[in-house]
């Protein structure tokens, strides 16, 4: 029987991601944002590259929970609740690239925004699909099975890339087998735009062995609850987290620590440092218990879906009526470009949590 208590560190470690996800989504200028902050160009990885596969092995943690109270319902209502949430998840996702849902034409009026240049994937349909792949592998083949077939799917990975893709561009941005299919699936129309050619981060083909991150996170979640608070515990999560982080770097050799393409050498990689990262904080807050710190980040942690859409939505409406500019322009450039986009981007984390912290105070959580 697995006892059912909460590490505090669990909640903390989800917080401080989304704490740092909107740091890192909404500096004053992303031209002048401190390079830790900003994603690596293509190989390679930084501060802000740790983000989002945190944020899925943070959903794996959450996960085990939740799966603790399917025990007691039937395999269908566990199936409508995983197809539900991974439907709103993808659904809330689409809209976010599809919102404010008008646009000005070249006439200068104002129209309905077509569907047919509207990016498809992204952070959140990514999320919805680790989620609910990662759910049916835990759920049919338990956490044994679904380590097995997370393993396949990282040996395999890279096979897929070498196979599929240009020769000469198996691992650029033009010609790569993630790109390649996405243009196949989804064509241009579809995807992310940001590039000098259309590129999908999160793209189709790459979200395959991102659901590892979220199955290395539910069996972390689940060992750390079934080994209780002992040093022996942190010291695996320790000996763990280092040693996948090694990996990784060596791995790095044969196929480049990539997020963009979701490599399998940046899974192992960034699980690693994700291991690290709450090992650190398991020991001050439940093992020095030193824990006037972590009530910021649990704000954050109480909310945290809730609060990356509201980020999202503030930003896209503060953009559009030029107020994200004007702010960041007539305020925080004050204090110099970098620093000011910094200072930006702190304000603006703080005003989410803000909001999160009221939702806290009147008991208010917005499950999705």
């Amino acid at each position: 029987m697995i006892p059912n208590k909460r590490f505090i560190s669990l909640d903390v470690f989800r917080g401080l991601i989304i704490c740092l996800m909107i740091i890192v989504n909404t500096p004053g200028s992303h031209d002048t944002s401190f390079a830790l902050l900003q994603h690596a160009n293509w190989n390679g990885f930084t501060l802000a590259d740790l983000v989002f596969p945190s944020f899925l092995f943070a959903v794996g943690n959450a996960l085990f929970f939740s799966m603790q109270k399917w025990k007691t319902m039937t395999q269908g209502q566990v199936l409508a609740k995983i197809g539900k949430r991974t439907l709103l998840l993808f659904l809330l996702g689409y809209l976010l690239y599809w919102f404010p849902f008008f646009e000005t034409n070249t006439q200068g009026h104002i129209v309905f925004k077509s569907f047919a240049g509207t990016r498809i994937m992204g952070v959140l349909q990514r999320i919805a699909l680790c989620y609910g792949i990662a759910s049916l592998l835990i759920y049919y083949l338990k956490p044994k099975g679904a380590l097995i077939v997370s393993a396949i799917i990282l040996v395999a990975y890279p096979g897929l890339l070498f196979w599929l893709g240009d020769p000469g561009n198996k691992l650029n941005m033009v010609g790569n087998a993630v790109t390649k299919f996405d243009l196949w699936l989804l064509g241009p129309d579809h995807m992310n735009h940001g590039e000098v050619v259309p590129f999908e981060p999160e793209g189709i083909l790459s979200t395959l062995p991102a659901i590892t991150n979220v199955v290395a996170g539910y069996l972390v979640g689940w060992y750390i609850q079934t080994a209780g608070k002992t040093k022996r515990m942190l010291l695996r999560l320790i000996a763990t987290g280092a040693g996948l982080t090694f990996l990784g770097l060596c791995w790095n050799y044969v196929i480049p620590i990539n997020k963009n393409l979701w490599t399998s050498s940046f899974v192992v990689h960034s699980t690693g440092l994700d291991c690290l990262l709450l090992a650190a904080i398991i020991y001050i807050a439940d093992f020095l218990n030193i824990t006037r710190w972590t009530w910021f980040f649990e704000v954050f942690g109480k909310n945290a879906l809730f609060i990356y859409l509201l980020s999202e939505v503030a930003a896209i409406l503060l953009r559009a009526t030029h107020l994200y500019k004007w702010i960041f322009n007539h305020i925080f450039t004050m204090a110099g470009m970098y620093t000011g986009s910094f200072l930006f981007a702190i304000w603006f984390m703080l005003m989410c949590w803000l909001t999160g912290y009221i939702l806290d105070k009147r008991k208010i959580y917005i499950r999705v």
